[in-house]
């Protein structure tokens, strides 16, 4: 209960909350009527399902074949650290000019 993955895991689940509160507070100061409040905790849903699927995949529970294997090609993809697609992106800026 008390663990450092437990308690990393409350912090993200209340920074979550926190996030839905204060894109509350924008949307009603854009009097968007709930308009950005709404995708915003549908994406954190769809988020969700994807990652509770990709969980699935990997203890080989029968997911669909195409939903296995754009899954696959996303992780092959995300597999670069942030800071080598940054270094990527800058030096083919600077290979244009």
């Amino acid at each position: 209960m008390w663990s450092r993955k437990s308690l990393f895991g409350n912090a993200r689940k209340l920074l979550i909350l926190v996030v839905i509160i204060l894109v509350n507070v924008v949307d009603q100061i854009l009097g968007r009527n709930g308009a950005v409040t709404y995708a915003t905790v549908l994406f954190k849903i769809a988020n969700g399902g994807l990652s509770i699927i990709e969980n699935l995949a990997k203890v080989d529970v029968l997911v669909p074949s195409n939903l296995a294997n754009k899954l696959k090609h996303i992780n092959e993809e995300s597999s670069k650290s942030v800071t080598e697609e940054l270094r990527e992106e800058f030096n083919d800026k600077e290979e244009d000019k």
